[in-house]
């Protein structure tokens, strides 16, 4: 396990499994956890939503960017980003520079069927959430690939699965 990268980020879109499978792949190699969402909520006190509607999603990336530079200057950690967090260049440059990046990639429809009941995701608070899927692939899918040191489609393989995978491939890292 020598050769596990030091730094393991999992970016993609919202619904592609970041949390879910951060936590299974910090927990099978000893790392710390970190959501930089869940970070975020807890440095300001409120939760995301309330963060969009008082300060607006520009205001919401100002305290993501703070918020990735923090964690990506800690050591033996799995971070799961926010889907957004890829939107500023600060953003991609400490990510790619400071660590493994794990693009979780899955289809717009697929991430649609797997939040559509979840209210918690502003920017979904839309009459079409499906077409706004589209948008935010078409505009982020480019980011995140060009920061990416690695990209694995999530939609077939069941999460354990998933993680196995991710897991025997980053031990295999030299």
């Amino acid at each position: 396990m020598n050769s596990v990268p030091k730094n393991i980020y999992l970016i993609g879109l919202m619904g592609a499994g970041k949390s879910t499978v951060g936590k299974m792949i910090a927990k099978r190699l000893g790392k710390t956890f970190y959501d930089s969402d869940h970070e975020i909520e807890k440095r300001c006190g409120v939760k995301i939503p309330t963060i969009f509607e008082m300060e607006g999603e520009e205001g919401f990336r100002k305290r993501e960017a703070l918020v990735i530079k923090d964690l990506t200057q800690l050591e033996d950690i799995v971070l799961a980003t926010g889907g957004g967090s890829v939107l500023l260049p600060e953003n991609r440059q400490h990510l790619h520079e400071n660590g493994y990046v794990i693009y979780l990639r899955a289809n717009p429809h697929e991430l649609w069927i797997r939040t559509r009941n979840d209210k918690g995701r502003p920017l979904l608070n839309t009459a079409d959430p499906q077409k706004k899927f589209k948008e935010l692939y078409e505009i982020r899918d480019p980011l995140y690939l060009s920061i990416a040191h690695q990209t694995i489609e999530t939609g077939k393989p069941n999460v354990n699965q998933l993680t196995n995978k991710l897991v025997m491939q980053l031990e295999l890292q030299s």
